[in-house]
């Protein structure tokens, strides 16, 4: 009895192990295909945008470089001087404003589904790393 009950186990044992078994996976590639509007995170880095110029600064620059401009020479010369200095003055004077109006952007690069890759900006720093799986939805990215 002993014998046919040991035997009866080890077929059962066997049968069972015989069987594939079905593990699910759940990692972020299992995400990713189960899902049609995913994307894996490649890349999070910030970057520096140069703000906008405007009046404020092309007027101050322009005055300030015709009055130095204005400090030069005579007679024509002086008029040449001076409307130069308002030009490159309205220039640099421009350029200043831009670079105190620069924000910082989060730029976050991702991998879509059919290989592409995208880029995607926000003002700020996102909740998601590389590796990390996310949602894409036109042009906004949300956690998976």
């Amino acid at each position: 009895m002993k014998q046919l009950l040991c035997a009866g186990f080890v077929l059962y044992a066997a049968a069972v192990s015989a069987q594939p078994h079905h593990v699910q996976s759940t990692g972020p590639g299992a995400r990713l295909q189960n899902c049609h509007d995913c994307a894996t995170v490649q890349s999070v880095v910030q970057e520096k945008r140069k703000g906008n110029g405007g009046a404020v600064g092309i007027v101050g620059g322009a005055v300030v470089g015709g009055l130095l401009g204005n400090q030069i020479g005579k007679g024509t010369g002086n008029t040449v001087a001076t409307v130069g200095g308002a030009v490159a003055g309205g220039y640099a004077g421009n350029e200043v404003q831009k670079h105190v109006n620069a924000r910082a952007m989060w730029v976050t690069t991702v991998k879509m589904r059919d290989g592409s890759i995208r880029r995607f900006e926000q003002d700020a720093r996102p909740g998601w790393g590389s590796g990390n799986v996310v949602h894409v939805r036109g042009q906004v990215l949300s956690r998976a």
